[in-house]
């Protein structure tokens, strides 16, 4: 299989004590491109450092919900600024989580909306995190395409089918991580049957979130395939086929790494 790991965080404990075997076990796994995403500003010049390094990595530079409250100064400028960079490919993870409310909400929504106009303005995705905030995520979304559009994916998908719906008519991808191998995730699978092919990437979100039959162990990106192949007996697709969708699909979102 040809698989991309469209998030994963090759900077965290977990994975940063043994990056290149961990590489090294990827590529193996048959993944040939991975976005290490940040959280953070403090991360981004280590992000980007491994993306300068590796040549099937790229790098995404964000500010996660959870630190909206610690990064007010993260604004618009500062960063368009630094996806001047050629290995900076998508902006994000940014969003809203209302689930651990960790930052203030209208600092979150702030910040996202600092994050979309950003990816207006150099038209890169936006990597979106939203965790039981599907109206305001769908809200500020839909108000702020209609400044002017820009691409974008909704990462770790776990949200509604309707709200799925909702981000496939604003021209959004739906990322699917190792959660749909759970046991408790039947209502994503229904989401994940559904999916158009052509809006679908895979994730593994490591170090977190091992799919089965990894379970207890911090995540990585060779996990992808084995989401890969869960994902397809699940749609009735070869896992080659698919492996090769998401695949495509990654470098048609991120245009940036094809360049």
């Amino acid at each position: 299989m040809r698989l991309a790991d469209s998030h994963c965080h090759l900077n965290y404990k977990g994975l940063v004590e043994e990056q290149q075997q961990v590489l090294a076990r990827a590529r193996e796994s048959g993944v040939g491109a991975m976005l290490n995403i940040s959280t953070r500003e403090r991360e981004w010049d280590d992000v980007i450092a491994v993306a300068e390094r590796e040549h099937d990595v790229w790098a995404s530079v964000g500010i996660h919900p959870h630190e909206a409250d610690q990064h007010p100064h993260v604004d618009t400028a500062k960063l368009v600024e630094r996806t001047q960079h050629p290995r900076v490919v998508g902006i994000g993870e940014s969003g809203l989580d209302y689930y651990y409310d960790h930052s203030d909400r209208e600092r979150q929504q702030a910040s996202f909306r600092a994050h979309l106009a950003a990816c207006r303005e150099t038209q890169l995705p936006i990597i979106v995190h939203t965790r039981d905030a599907e109206e305001d995520t769908a809200e500020i979304l839909r108000e702020e395409m209609g400044k002017g559009a820009f691409p974008g994916v909704i990462h770790c998908f776990t949200a509604s089918g309707a709200f799925a719906d909702i981000a496939l008519e604003l021209g959004f991808y739906i990322s699917i991580s190792g959660i749909v191998t759970f046991k408790n995730a039947r209502d994503l699978q229904e989401t994940a049957v559904r999916l158009p092919l052509d809006r679908l990437l895979i994730e593994t979100d490591a170090p977190f979130l091992a799919p089965v039959p990894h379970r207890g162990k911090p995540g990585e990106p060779a996990f992808v395939a084995d989401t890969c192949r869960f994902l397809a007996k699940l749609r009735g697709e070869d896992p080659e086929a698919l492996a090769e969708a998401t695949r495509r699909n990654f470098h048609a979102l991120f245009a940036k790494t094809l360049a």
